[in-house]
């Protein structure tokens, strides 16, 4: 199994971002599609994830309003929209996927993505 995340790069605060996760390797039926940040120092934080089946969304309410997550089956690919982007939100922003109930904890996921860099500017 591959997740190959993209999209990451620099903006200036307020700006946006669109973050892509492409998975590969097997059938994802039951999984579900997890975007986590880490910032310098930091321990890894859950964002938002989304269930493959159902498109089931649950969203830090750190991110709530201004991140949306989205999941294309057709491309197997996961998407992470952020908008009005703040200085705070400068992070490695990785994917996973795993079949855990406990969505926000890292530990339970099987799979994950290389990472990709977000750095906001103030």
């Amino acid at each position: 199994v591959q997740l190959q995340a993209s999209g990451g790069g620099l903006v200036q605060a307020g700006g946006s971002l669109r973050l892509s996760c492409a998975a590969s390797g097997r059938t994802f039926t039951n999984y579900r599609m997890t975007w986590f940040r880490q910032a310098p120092g930091k321990e890894r934080e859950f964002v938002s994830t989304i269930t493959w089946n159902l498109g089931t969304i649950s969203t830090a309410d750190s991110v709530k309003g201004r991140f949306t997550i989205s999941l294309d089956r057709a491309k197997k690919t996961v998407y992470l929209e952020m908008i009005s982007l703040k200085p705070d939100d400068k992070a490695v922003y990785y994917c996973a996927s795993g079949t855990t109930s406990s969505y926000d904890r890292s530990i339970g996921y099987r799979y994950w993505g290389q990472g990709t860099q977000v750095t906001v500017s103030s």
